[in-house]
């Protein structure tokens, strides 16, 4: 019953669309511009810098803020367990971020919002480590897609190879249930870029740009 409530939790703060709302203030539906997608990079592509950075920081901190409710309400009664339920918040904001109910089920590709389950369950080295693999791929590369399906693998790996070292304190079948979590997030990121990974592969993928200062 706990993980339902936590991934309803998580559903939930996904619906604030941020690049949408942000898009409103300017007159603009986000939707309608650019891959009209709800986004950062579409954000920043037709709305600028500004419109990307927070709309990077809205759908992370979303997520944050679901992980910190679902700590409330279950982690200082069940400490042992809040790892678990924390994870099933950041998937519930990542569905929610990437199907909103009330835009007809069109949203983001839930990078910003996995970012912000990165930062809010792991340690700062892994923080760090995904920081510095998006720089670097996006840097070298460009392509935003690229370094979003990198980031979503070394967190994976990330999370096994921390939960092995105890990081998250819980053995067992539990330990297993993250990591069941957080490839069912990897699968969740590489079906929203389906459409980027064919792109990638025959080359004709949009590299970064910035649109409007």
């Amino acid at each position: 019953m706990e993980r339902i409530v936590c991934v309803l939790i998580g559903y939930v703060f996904g619906l604030i669309q941020t690049g949408y709302l942000y898009g409103k203030t300017q007159h603009v539906d986000i939707r309608k511009q650019g891959s009209g997608n709800a986004g950062t990079t579409n954000a920043l592509r037709t709305l600028g810098w500004k419109a990307g950075a927070v709309t990077f920081l809205g759908d992370c901190f979303k997520c944050v803020a679901a992980v910190v409710l679902v700590y409330f309400l279950f982690g200082r009664t069940d400490p042992e367990m809040f790892p678990v339920y924390a994870m099933y918040a950041g998937m519930g904001a990542v569905m929610g971020h990437n199907y909103p109910f009330y835009m007809n089920f069109k949203g983001g590709k839930g990078i910003a919002a996995t970012a912000g389950l990165i930062v809010s369950t792991t340690n700062v080295w892994i923080v760090l480590i995904c920081l510095c693999v998006f720089l670097g791929i996006v840097a070298g590369t460009r392509y935003v897609s690229l370094g979003s399906l990198a980031v979503v693998i070394v967190y994976f790996l990330s999370v096994v190879v921390y939960g092995q070292m105890g990081g998250f304190g819980v053995t067992g079948g539990h330990l297993y249930e993250i990591y069941a979590v957080a490839a069912l997030l990897v699968l969740s990121a590489f079906y929203k870029h389906k459409e980027n990974i064919k792109r990638l592969l025959s080359g004709t993928e949009n590299k970064i740009s910035v649109g409007k200062k």
